[in-house]
């Protein structure tokens, strides 16, 4: 499989054979030979991968219950690097997939980084995806409440701007293998912030989105978390794996952070020698290239979640309405 040409985030280059990136004298980064990650953390070898997508296309192909899956390498090699190629997993990865897109339109259907809202929050700087890659090659990206304005825009908008973000980077094959740092700053948390949220979709976006949007989250940071939200995270840490659940770090102040986190890849306002709005137009440069592919997500459907093989863990969609029988109705919510 060919890779891209050129990593944009850190101005390096691909070897076209071998998915080494070669190093930049500009950020100081060691190279990062992305396949040798794969193969190690994620089983991938060159035979086992085009094995594991004809097997995938074929299963496509013959199944009835979803219409116009995309089928070329890059999609398809989301679900399968996120399950470690154990094949029946991925195909349960990618139905659970489709299901959340079916069961949240609101949040997983026109993801056009040119609508007026989702420009409107990245322009604020909400969320920004540095420029520079950590010491791993990670992906890093950065959340900051205060500039999300709860009292203009919903959940909704909050959820569908992540969800343009994450499927961007997700067509970066280094992104599938390398995975992704998350830093989130909650000093700017409002009133307006927690209301806006139902607690049952807060859950359910929680439990789902780890279950069925294929990202290798490797860390979690979290800064300036005010004591009066930190029942939240404790609901949302309760929702997700214990192995997730592990790579949360919450620190009290950014010195702490440091110290967990290569500074180089934050804006100047924690400690990193980053511009913000450098970071916004990064960010929207990086969205702006995957436009198409994200509006073409909207072709795909599931037609039935039958295949599914745990019914708790999936929406009921039968002759393509939704309903909330079966898994959402027995979801347990504390």
């Amino acid at each position: 499989m060919t890779t891209a040409s050129v990593l944009l985030t850190v101005g390096t280059t691909w070897s076209t054979t071998s998915d080494t990136c070669e190093k930049d004298e500009r950020v100081g980064r060691t190279p990062w030979n992305t396949s040798a990650v794969a193969a190690r953390e994620l089983r991938e070898t060159p035979s086992g991968r085009e094995q594991a997508l004809r097997i995938m296309r074929e299963w496509i192909q013959q199944n009835t219950d979803i219409k116009n899956v995309r089928q070329d390498d890059i999609f398809l090699l989301r679900f399968l690097r996120h399950k470690k190629y154990s094949i029946p997993m991925a195909q349960q990865t990618l139905l659970k997939y489709l299901s959340l897109r079916k069961y949240y339109p609101e949040s997983f259907s026109n993801l056009d980084c040119e609508d007026p809202k989702i420009a409107d929050i990245l322009n604020s700087g909400y969320i920004v995806v540095s420029p520079v890659r950590d010491s791993n090659g990670r992906r890093v990206i950065v959340y900051n409440m205060s500039k999300f304005n709860a009292n203009k825009y919903t959940c909704w908008d909050m959820c569908r701007v992540h969800v343009v973000v994450y499927e961007s980077l997700l067509e970066d094959p280094t992104d599938q293998i390398l995975g992704f740092i998350h830093v989130g700053d909650g000093s700017g948390v409002t009133a307006s912030h927690i209301t806006a949220w139902n607690p049952t979709d807060f859950a359910r976006i929680i439990k789902w989105g780890e279950q069925s949007l294929p990202m290798r989250h490797k860390e979690l940071h979290l800064v300036n978390i005010p004591s009066t939200i930190k029942y939240i995270i404790d609901f949302a840490v309760s929702k997700v794996t214990p192995k997730m659940a592990q790579r949360l770090d919450i620190h009290a102040n950014l010195k702490q952070l440091h110290k967990n986190l290569d500074a180089s890849c934050l804006p100047t306002i924690y400690g990193g020698p980053l511009q913000l709005q450098e970071m916004i137009s990064h960010t929207k440069q990086l969205l702006s290239e995957q436009k198409k592919k994200l509006l073409a997500l909207d072709d795909m459907e599931i037609l039935s979640t039958r295949g599914i093989i745990s019914s708790r863990n999936s929406p009921t969609i039968t002759n393509g309405t939704v309903s909330v029988e079966g898994s959402f109705r027995k979801l347990d919510i504390d």
